[in-house]
C-alpha cells in the first residue's frame, strides 16, 4: 500500500511542482504525506520531505494565502499573484498527471502481458439462444466475420455492438475439427450499471463457465464403499486426467467394461474456497472402485449412477451460521429433493422459490440424508446482499449453499511487443476505465449503485496486497485504476480539492475579480467538513465490511 499510494502521491504533487516551476512560482516545501516530517532535505529555494502519515501530500507554493501581505519585489514567485490562466495550469496538473500516469501503465500492462479470458464456450443450456443457434459447450470462437479474436472481451465487445445483425462465427469444436455458423445478438437492456450505453446486443446463454469435475456419492453405492465422498472433485480416472463435469460425462462410459477404475480426487477443494483460507490445500486422494455389474455397457448419466456418482447441483456443500438452515436441521451433504410437494431438477428453482416466500407458512424442504428421506420446515428470513454490479438486494434467503464449483476459466496471455499498438491500448484503458469511474459516481448519486461501494484506505490496502501477490501486471492495473479514481475524484467542484480551486479560478476569469474572502473561506469550510464527512464514511465502510460481514 506504502508503494502504491506513495508512487501515485509523488505523481499528483509533481504534477503541481513542475507546472508551477514552469510559470516561475516559488515552491517552498514538496511534502510526500502530512505531519511529522521523518525525512526531509533542502535543494534550492524547496524543502523536500516525507512525513508520518502517507495518505496523502501537498506542494506548498509561496504567496498560496489571499490574506498575507506579499512585497512588490516578492510578487514574481508569488503564485496567487500569477495570472488566472496559470493558475489554472498548476491546480489542473496534479489530476492530469494521474491521468497519464495510468495511460503509462496501462501501456506499460500491455506490453509486460497480461491475463485475459479464452474465448471458449463453457457450459451452454440446451434451452438458450445460443444452443439454437449452433454453439456447442467446448466450442473455441477463433473469428467474427473474417476478423479474428483472441480473447472473451473481444468477443463480448462485437456481439455488445451489433444487436440485429447477422454474425458469421468461425469455430473449433472440443473435438478440433471446424466449423462456422451465422447468428445475431438479440436487442436487450444493458445488465451493466457502469456503463453509458442503455442498451447492447446479446446472445443468450453463451457463457465461459463451466461445472467443475466435483461428484455427489450416493450413499452404499461403489463409490460410497470405496471411500469416496460427496464433494470430492475427480483429476483422473485411472491415467485419463479431466477438469470438468461435461468430460467425466461423455468419457465414462469408455472405462465401465473393466473390472476396477482408479479414481484420483481433490478433497477439500470447497472448503478451502468458503472458507477463503489461504494455507488449507485441498489433499490428493486415489480410490480404487469396483465397477458394478449394471454400468456395463451404460454410458453418460446412466454409468455415472451405477458406479455411485450423481450431479451434486442438489447437494449443500455448507450451512450459514445461525441461518433458518442451520436452525431448522440442515446439514452439508444433504440432498434437495422437493420444496413444498414440486420436485427439483435445478439449483435454480430452489432460489427461485425462496425469493417468492409470501411470509406466511413456513418452507417445507424435502431432502435425503445418508440414503433416509426426511422433510424439514423452513421460514426465510430477509437478507441484504450485493450483486456483481454494486447494487445492494433485499431478498429472502435460507443461508444454503449448492455443491456447485465452477472450472477455473482458460486464459490467454496477451502482450504486444509494438510501442504504438502498447499506447493506442493504453489510451482505449484509461477512456474505458475514465468513464465507467464517472458512470458509477453518477449511479451512486442516483442510488443504483449502493453506497456500501465507496472504500478508503482500508480498500486500497486490501487490493494492493491482493494484486501485489498476483504478479507486476496486476499490481500495475491497480495502481492504474486508484490513479484515474483520483484523476476523477479531484476535479470534483468541492473546495479544498482541485476541483473546487478551478471553480474560484474559473469564476475569477469570467468576472475579472475574484471572490471575496469571506466566501471563500465559508466554502473551503463546507469542503473540508464533506472531506473528511466522506473520509470517515469511507472507513466505517471498510471496517464493516473487513471486520462485521
Amino acid at each position: 500500500m506504502i508503494i502504491l499510494l506513495g508512487l501515485l502521491i509523488f505523481v499528483h504533487e509533481l504534477g503541481h511542482f513542475l507546472v508551477a516551476k514552469y510559470f516561475k512560482v516559488r515552491v517552498e516545501v514538496f511534502s510526500l504525506g502530512f505531519g511529522k516530517k521523518l525525512l526531509s532535505f533542502r535543494r534550492g529555494e524547496t524543502e523536500y520531505c516525507i512525513a508520518a502519515v502517507p495518505l496523502g501530500g501537498y506542494v506548498k507554493m509561496f504567496g498560496d494565502d489571499p490574506s498575507a501581505d506579499v512585497s512588490e519585489a516578492d510578487r514574481a514567485g508569488s503564485f496567487l499573484h500569477k495570472p488566472v490562466g496559470q493558475r489554472i495550469a498548476v491546480v489542473l496538473a496534479g489530476p492530469i498527471m494521474n491521468l497519464l500516469f495510468a495511460f503509462l501503465l496501462y501501456s506499460a500492462i500491455a506490453m509486460l502481458g497480461e491475463k485475459a479470458l479464452f474465448p471458449g464456450l463453457g457450459d451452454l443450456a440446451q434451452n438458450s439462444a445460443a444452443w439454437s443457434a449452433g454453439f456447442r459447450s467446448g466450442d473455441t470462437i477463433l473469428e467474427i466475420d473474417g476478423k479474428s479474436i483472441a480473447t472473451w472481451n473481444e468477443l463480448e465487445k462485437k456481439i455488445q455492438s451489433n444487436p440485429g445483425k447477422p454474425l458469421r462465427f468461425g469455430i473449433q469444436r472440443e473435438d478440433g475439427t471446424a466449423t462456422s455458423l451465422e447468428a445475431t445478438p438479440k436487442l436487450i437492456a444493458n445488465p451493466n450499471v457502469l456503463s453509458w450505453t442503455k442498451e447492447i446486443g446479446d446472445i443468450d446463454g453463451l457463457t465461459f463457465l463451466s461445472r467443475s469435475a466435483t461428484i455427489a456419492v450416493i450413499p452404499g453405492s461403489a463409490a460410497a464403499k470405496a471411500g469416496m465422498r460427496s464433494g470430492d472433485s475427480i483429476v483422473k480416472i485411472n491415467a485419463t486426467q479431466f477438469r470438468r463435469w461435461r468430460e467425466i460425462e461423455r468419457a465414462v462410459g469408455s472405462f465401465t467394461s473393466e473390472a476396477k477404475l482408479t479414481f484420483t480426487v481433490q478433497r477439500g477443494f470447497i472448503e478451502a474456497l468458503q472458507n477463503a483460507d489461504e494455507e488449507a490445500q485441498p489433499q490428493t486422494l486415489e480410490f480404487v472402485v469396483d465397477v458394478p455389474p449394471t454400468a456395463a455397457g451404460q454410458s453418460g448419466t446412466a454409468a455415472l449412477r451405477a458406479l455411485g456418482f450423481d450431479d451434486p447441483e442438489l447437494y449443500l456443500a455448507s450451512i450459514e451460521k445461525d441461518s433458518p438452515a442451520a436452525k431448522a436441521g440442515l446439514l452439508p451433504g444433504d440432498q434437495l429433493v422437493s420444496i413444498n410437494g414440486e420436485k427439483l431438477t435445478k439449483f435454480e428453482e430452489v432460489v427461485g422459490r425462496i425469493r417468492a416466500f409470501d411470509g406466511t407458512k413456513p418452507i417445507d424442504f424435502a431432502i435425503i440424508r445418508d440414503g433416509k428421506p426426511m422433510t424439514l420446515a423452513i421460514s426465510p428470513n430477509v437478507k441484504k446482499r450485493m450483486n456483481h454490479m454494486g447494487q445492494e438486494e433485499t431478498r429472502f434467503e435460507v443461508g444454503i449453499r449448492p455443491m456447485i464449483i465452477d472450472d477455473v476459466p482458460q486464459t490467454v496471455q496477451v502482450a504486444t511487443g509494438n510501442v504504438i499498438e502498447a499506447a493506442e491500448r493504453g489510451a482505449i484503458r484509461s477512456v474505458e476505465m475514465s468513464g465507467a469511474i464517472v458512470v458509477g459516481l453518477i449511479r451512486l448519486f442516483q442510488g443504483q449503485v449502493s453506497s456500501k461501494n465507496v472504500g478508503g484506505f482500508l480498500s486500497i490496502g486490501q487490493m494492493a496486497k491482493k494484486s501485489w501477490s498476483m504478479g507486476a501486471s496486476e499490481f500495475l492495473m491497480a495502481m492504474a485504476v486508484i490513479s484515474l479514481n483520483l484523476f476523477i475524484l479531484n476535479l470534483l467542484p468541492v473546495p479544498v480539492l482541485d476541483g473546487g480551486h478551478l471553480v474560484f479560478y474559473t469564476i475569477e476569469a469570467v468576472r475579472g475579480a475574484p471572490l471575496s474572502m469571506q466566501k471563500m473561506e465559508l466554502a473551503q469550510r463546507v469542503g473540508a467538513a464533506l472531506l473528511v464527512g466522506l473520509m470517515v464514511f469511507a472507513l466505517f465502510n471498510d471496517v464493516s465490511r473487513i471486520f462485521f460481514r
